[in-house]
């Protein structure tokens, strides 16, 4: 394959960014987003922690509204929740790449926020799911980016046999070990981080670099299909609980995962494993780059997830879109300039406050339908004098995708959709809105009138629904708190976060 084409920008450079000296070009931010990382799997990750994490901040609570790829990466370009974007789900008519499109949702993001600023931008790897479908061709390029390469066709949830549109141009990729989509991606963005350099000395660039790693079927590169030989998936507390009795009814009709059912989990969990030495191995290569190219002081590097994965707990098949912490938990490590090293925050932090952070360390200022708050306090080691007391949760009623093999270019179901939903002789999940408190409580109210409420420094793992046992004040105060929050937007819900009303 050839050099990346090059288009230059035509936007001046707005103002001053945080860190740059007056005169001095703004910082450079690299995004790692990984697909389906759970943080437990994401503290495992080798270069990750030594290049990132240990060389700068991680966020020990830092969450997803919405346990849902779709959603999360609607949320991470605009800066908004699901109820304000829209996008519930990763197909139309309330979600995926067309619900986006359709919406006129990408004329403002914060790839056109960072170009509009001055910056070069990229995106490598997976967009919206459904992208190219629904839009106006499989050569379209949404605005804001200045080099765009995501796959259009094909499979590339396998790693292989995709075609590429790379800035309009439709590119073929093979069964060659050096197709891994993995390695074509992490190729592709330091190519462009150097060219950047190179050619645009002046120009600070954002790259959005997303593998579609470790989500199933979780392919390994070929040179690490024999790692982690005798591998298992974890089995905590609330493995293939025994007793779900104060779960929702939804849980509840489920059966004892059978011995099949977590032998194949085994399987998987040790494919997601596998597949993660790649962009291990990515996130060196981009430091090494950076370093390199003398950036590595003046770029902020970025390492999250688009969303949390169960595996097994509370007798849930391998997938996400609950409310439970596994499936809201993701991993974000931060190192850059000024930003502490071996430093961890403890305030609830979230994907909506992606959008806030990068605008503000670009010098750009966010619209005012933006939800979020920027990180960028935290990443200079300081603490907000204010800060959410309670993140949103929410959910939709049929948040069940279409049910899809890993055969085309759109995302494969999960082992859990497959369980839970009619194939499986399950009801699916019913919608939910709920909040994650600072407190560490996890409260959750669902479409049907049931409830959760779990303390999660006493019971991790989240075996009692301690609702029934919560005084009538306190369930009215919740309550009160879902719904000053489910239709709020922009600085109105960021005061409604503050406190309970």
């Amino acid at each position: 394959m050839g050099h990346l084409a090059r288009r230059a920008l035509s936007a001046a450079l707005l103002g001053l960014a945080l860190s740059a000296p007056a005169g001095a070009k703004a910082p450079n931010i690299v995004f790692i987003l990984a697909d389906d990382l759970d943080a437990v799997a994401a503290a495992q990750m080798s270069q990750v922690k030594s290049l990132i994490t240990d060389q700068g901040t991680s966020f020990r609570h830092h969450y997803v509204s919405l346990s849902l790829c779709c959603p999360s990466r609607a949320t991470t370009l605009r800066g908004q929740f699901s109820h304000n974007t829209g996008i519930f789900k990763n197909d139309l008519p309330d979600g995926g790449f067309g619900g986006f499109y359709q919406k006129g949702e990408e004329a403002s993001t914060v790839a056109t926020w960072l170009r509009d600023g001055g910056y070069r931008t990229a995106l490598f790897g997976k967009y919206l799911n459904g992208y190219p479908e629904g839009g106006p061709s499989n050569r379209y390029v949404p605005p804001g980016w200045t080099e765009w390469m995501s796959p259009a066709a094909g499979t590339p949830y396998k790693g292989f046999n995709y075609t590429m549109n790379h800035n309009g141009t439709l590119v073929d990729y093979g069964k060659a070990d050096a197709d891994y989509l993995t390695d074509v991606i992490s190729q592709a963005a330091t190519d462009f981080i150097r060219h950047s350099v190179d050619q645009f000395p002046d120009k600070p660039f954002f790259v959005y670099l997303a593998p579609y790693a470790p989500h199933a079927p979780a392919t390994p590169a070929p040179r690490h299909e024999n790692a982690f030989k005798d591998i298992k998936v974890p089995q905590g507390p609330s493995f293939n609980e025994a007793d779900v009795s104060d779960k929702p009814n939804w849980v509840r009709s489920l059966p004892l995962l059978t011995s099949a059912e977590i032998k194949d989990m085994d399987k998987l969990y040790r494919k997601r494993r596998q597949s993660l030495l790649a962009v291990d191995e990515m996130v060196q290569s981009v430091v090494n780059t950076l370093q390199a190219k003398g950036e590595l002081n003046n770029t902020y590097i970025f390492f999250a997830s688009d969303n949390g994965y169960h595996q097994g707990q509370h007798r849930l098949d391998s997938g996400k879109m609950t409310a439970f912490e596994e499936d809201l938990l993701i991993p974000l490590s931060v190192r850059g300039p000024g930003v502490p090293a071996r430093r961890t925050v403890d305030h609830i932090t979230a994907n909506v406050d992606y959008a806030s952070t990068f605008a503000e360390i670009g010098g750009v200022s966010t619209p005012s339908f933006v939800d979020g708050r920027s990180l960028v306090p935290f990443l200079k080691g300081q603490t907000p004098p204010s800060w959410r007391a309670a993140l949103l949760l929410e959910n939709k009623d049929g948040a069940l995708p279409p049910l899809r093999s890993a055969d085309g270019p759109l995302e494969p179901s999960d082992p859990f959709e497959l369980s839970i939903g009619p194939a499986g002789g399950g009801q699916g999940i019913d919608g939910f809105t709920g909040l994650r408190i600072n407190d560490g409580t996890t409260y959750v109210e669902y479409t049907t009138g049931e409830h959760e409420y779990y303390n999660n420094g006493t019971d991790a793992a989240q075996l009692r629904n301690s609702y029934i046992f919560t005084s009538p004040q306190t369930k009215a105060r919740l309550a009160n708190w879902v719904a000053a929050l489910k239709n709020a937007s922009g600085a109105a819900l960021r005061q409604a976060e503050l406190a309970a009303p």
